[in-house]
């Protein structure tokens, strides 16, 4: 039968019943631990920590645990506690240190950012690269009330998951793909390839508005080599 916890016993409290080597086996865990869930958040990307950067997100949740352990489980040494809050804000601090002197490496672990939208066309490729859906873009750009991708100039997909939006200089100059309203809303009406069509249509992918000639069928995307159309809007 386990014997009861005795309140403060300070031995207990501070040290544990653990070897003093186990103290350097604690600091191999940590280092371990950090690393491993660095490499796992940086792989899921960048949208899942807000507006915390990768490495201030980690010392968050690498705090939390060690803190909150310690506070209320008899059996966590207080030393142990606080041998993993030094070691986590040291690696913090020493990878702060690097991460200002060595860009590359910056752009490893905190990511780049990265442009989507030039001019009223959507980077496809780069969303890809990115795995940033198009329904999570266009949900961004209607949050900055955009009606359709043509009255976009330029728009980034910031290190901390954020679109950055710029308008065009005059939003009316130019027609676009329309994602306003919603196409899980109301889906536009789709044109494929082959089709004859009289108007401006935009790729239902990247954005590419074209305005064939009457007579002349709809032709793949130049850009992305799309099949699907929409009517463009903003004409």
């Amino acid at each position: 039968m386990d014997e009861p916890t005795v309140a403060f016993d300070f031995g207990r409290m501070l040290f544990g019943d653990e070897p003093p080597l186990f103290l350097l086996e604690i600091v191999f865990r940590t280092v371990l631990i950090y690393v491993y869930t660095l490499v796992l958040i940086r792989w899921i990307g960048s949208r899942s920590i807000g507006q915390l950067s990768l490495v201030e997100f980690l010392l968050v949740i690498a705090l939390g645990s060690a803190v909150g352990d310690a506070m209320f489980y008899p059996d966590v040494p207080l030393v142990h506690c606080l041998l993993v809050i030094t070691v986590v804000i040291l690696i913090d601090k020493g990878l702060s240190f690097v991460l200002t002197r060595s860009p590359s490496l910056e752009d490893a672990i905190e990511g780049k950012t990265v442009e989507l939208i030039r001019d009223g066309v959507i980077h496809h490729d780069v969303l890809l690269k990115a795995n940033f859906g198009q329904d999570e873009l266009f949900e961004q750009l209607r949050m900055k009330d955009i009606e359709h991708v043509g009255q976009v100039r330029a728009a980034y997909l910031e290190t901390n998951g954020n679109v950055s939006v710029f308008k065009a200089s005059d939003p009316t100059e130019r027609p676009g793909l329309s994602i306003e309203p919603p196409w899980d809303v109301s889906p536009p009406a789709t044109l494929k390839a082959g089709e004859e069509h009289a108007g401006a249509v935009a790729c239902a992918l990247c954005g590419t508005v074209l305005t064939p000639q009457p007579g002349h069928s709809l032709p793949n995307c130049p850009r992305c080599h799309s099949t699907t159309w929409h009517k463009a809007t903003g004409v």
